[in-house]
């Protein structure tokens, strides 16, 4: 019997700054497992809390932390995630005694197996429960997670045999490693020293953690989207502990009341970053508290709007590496996921299925003339939908959501892949565009001038590939190249499969320009001169060929690489790696590069760059095992190809343009 305990108070509300708070080392109200009696009564309010069970009964009973375990096909198995200890195992990436990764194949065959949480999801307390009040504080799910006493140092966990019952009798082995490089060990020892701990459990790293910094501003925080790439590294190192920490202290972070200037975003906004305080109880005693930033304090008061689908995407990787389904199947995660999706499908004024954002709300945090829609959020917006179609379980409570991804997603690739994309044969129709045309059959849609199209392009465009433009709005396309948002779309197959493979052809025929001496360029060019004062607003940090405006970034290393793999250019992410690893460790892990070839440390780059440490880490253990870039990455869906709501509409107003340019779209 799958037992879930809830914890909730409806009329919990914090103003001005927010905390969510853990008490002597206890996870939020609940008492430690060891503690002085006297602590006990002074400091922890133990209430009664209800419980549900398989048959939906509601009870009541005192706190207990539970033992999980699933069932899969009438064989029980246990779940159990990493101590405090990782990091100092030598853990095979593919197997542990607890959690178990294999090939995609055994995965997704155990996915297949998993138990599916209808009985709990379907029922309608649960809904009544997370939906009233505004949600202003989301129940907690608490799990005793067993820490595995047979993993020590120097030493590599056997799977038991009882552990794959039940997915067709596969043993998985393992497999010796190669000794790692000085390099890697040294990432390894920066990474595991940017670990945050919040009473006594990891939750995070730092976004950098440089002894010489005397002003750290935020960067002693852990934001959503720096974590990813530590994320991957821990888990395809067998770490999960660290990643479902994370997971589950930012989703408690979104239940939270958001107010800046007395306006309150909408539900489901995931914080930028947190930062773990201690705050005095009284003279001797001292509480741990998550203070999150949900742009309130941001330079800019930018709106973090990548974290939310950055969590999402980070979800579905920690399911599909470590096996542990069961996270992303509970309620209140369930909910988090229908919080974030619904606040991004709320209807608008916009004529596009793109997502309009304002400057600076990605991983491009400042001023850089990219409002509008942005190839990036566009590219992660894709992917946080088909994660959420994955793990959204399917009930009357959802079905009207999952049918709404559906269509957004099936809209949203063909304006993408038909609007956004540019190669030598694009760029030749956009120059002999008629423009001011109204009409239903027009060709230049957007009413885009030809003279829009830059100086630069005509000659720097190959005959060989192409790429996504980085914004595409009424009479405007912005033409430059940007790295994340072509690199993930290749990775989510938002691109056509010859749009995936023309990208990584115009990656390796303008090298000097997009890698030069650091991969990879942010983008390409830089604003100068009069665009750059009148785009950034004369920004000083963002000056031609530095930070966000042209400068070269390591910690886009590691999705490089994926998505190389992906395309079969296995070669590439190599050349890419082994020129990172060359200076990387000299230069003491930067931020950034700056100049046209990224062949000096950016001016302003902060040292030991956690986010440029994971990344390199990430990428050498794809490249070893490129089998595990496919639980990474998605193929084609050509499912979504067929859905059109057009054919919905019963007038004959609305004409669909799909059918012409399908013969483009299928290949």
């Amino acid at each position: 019997m799958n037992t879930i305990t809830l914890l909730g108070n409806s009329t919990m509300k914090l103003s001005a700054r927010l905390f969510v708070s853990r008490r002597s080392g206890s996870f939020l109200a609940f008492s430690p497992l060891k503690h002085h009696t006297n602590h006990h009564h002074h400091h922890h309010n133990i209430k009664k809390i209800p419980t549900f069970d398989k048959n939906k009964q509601i009870q009541t009973q005192p706190f207990k932390i539970l033992n999980f375990q699933r069932v899969s096909n009438n064989t029980q198995k246990s779940y159990r995630v990493f101590g405090p200890s990782f990091g100092q195992t030598s853990i095979s990436p593919t197997i542990s005694r607890g959690f178990f990764v294999a090939a995609s194949s055994l995965a997704s065959k155990f996915r297949n197996l998993s138990t599916s949480v209808e009985t709990r999801v379907n029922d309608t307390n649960f809904e009544r429960i997370y939906v009233q009040n505004g949600l202003n504080v989301k129940p907690l799910v608490v799990e005793r997670i067993d820490k595995d006493e047979n993993i020590a140092g120097g030493q590599e966990s056997v799977i038991e045999e009882k552990n794959l019952e039940g997915v067709n009798g596969v043993k998985v082995e393992t497999s010796p490693r190669r000794e790692e490089t000085d390099v890697e060990k040294e990432a390894w020892r920066l990474l595991q020293e940017a670990v945050v701990m919040y009473c006594g459990s990891p939750v995070g790293t730092v976004a950098a953690n440089d002894p010489g910094d005397k002003q750290p501003l935020n960067y002693d925080q852990v934001f959503i989207r720096d974590f990813v790439p530590s994320a991957l590294a821990f888990l395809l190192k067998g770490e999960g502990e660290i990643v479902r920490n994370f997971l589950l202290h930012t989703l408690q972070l979104q239940s939270w009341e958001k107010t800046v200037d007395c306006y309150s975003p909408g539900q489901g906004l995931m914080p930028a970053s947190f930062k773990v305080r201690s705050v005095a109880l009284d003279e001797n005693r001292f509480e741990e508290v998550l203070d999150p930033d949900f742009g309130e304090s941001a330079i800019g008061r930018v709106a973090p709007v990548d974290s939310g689908l950055w969590w999402i995407i980070l979800l579905r990787a920690y399911g599909k590496i470590t096996g542990d389904y069961a996270l992303q199947e509970r309620v209140d995660v369930q909910t988090g996921i229908k919080l974030i999706i619904n606040l991004c499908l709320a209807d608008g004024f916009d004529m596009f299925p793109s997502l309009l954002v304002t400057d600076g709300s990605c991983m491009i945090d400042r001023r850089m003339g990219i409002h509008g829609h942005p190839l990036e959020i566009q590219a992660l917006f894709y992917s946080a939908l088909r994660c959420s179609r994955e793990m959204l379980a399917v009930n009357d409570g959802s079905k009207n959501l999952v049918r709404a991804i559906n269509n957004r997603l099936s809209a949203l690739s063909f304006h993408i892949r038909e609007y956004y994309w540019v190669d030598m044969k694009k760029i030749n129709e956009i120059y002999r565009y008629k423009t001011e045309e109204y009409s239903l059959d027009a060709t230049n849609k957007f009413n885009i001038y030809p003279e829009q199209i830059p100086a630069w392009l005509m000659d720097w465009i190959p005959e060989e590939g192409g790429y996504l433009i980085g914004n595409l709005q009424p009479a405007h396309m912005d033409f430059r190249f940007f790295t994340l948002g072509n690199l993930w779309s290749i990775v989510s197959s938002l691109g056509t499969p010859k749009q995936n493979e023309a990208i990584l052809n115009l990656i390796e025929a303008k090298w000097d320009d997009l890698v030069g001496h650091m991969p990879l360029k942010i983008c390409y060019p830089a604003l100068e001169y009069e665009e750059w004062r009148i785009i950034t607003g004369s920004d000083p940090k963002n000056t031609p060929w530095s930070y966000h405006n042209g400068g070269s970034w390591p910690t886009l290393l590691w999705q490089f690489t994926l998505a190389c793999i992906k395309m079969g250019r296995l070669e590439l992410a190599q050349k890419a790696v082994a020129l990172a690893e060359k200076r990387l460790a000299v230069d003491r892990w930067p931020e950034y590069y700056d100049t046209r070839t990224g062949k000096f440390i950016g001016k302003q780059s902060r040292l030991f760059q956690t986010w440029t440490i994971a990344g390199f880490l990430a990428s050498k253990m794809i490249v070893e095992k490129p089998e595990m870039a496919s639980l990474l990455f998605w193929e084609e869906d050509y499912e979504l190809l067929e859905i059109c709501v057009c054919a919905l509409s019963k007038t004959g107003r609305k004409k669909c343009s799909r059918g012409a340019a399908k013969s483009q779209i299928l290949v």
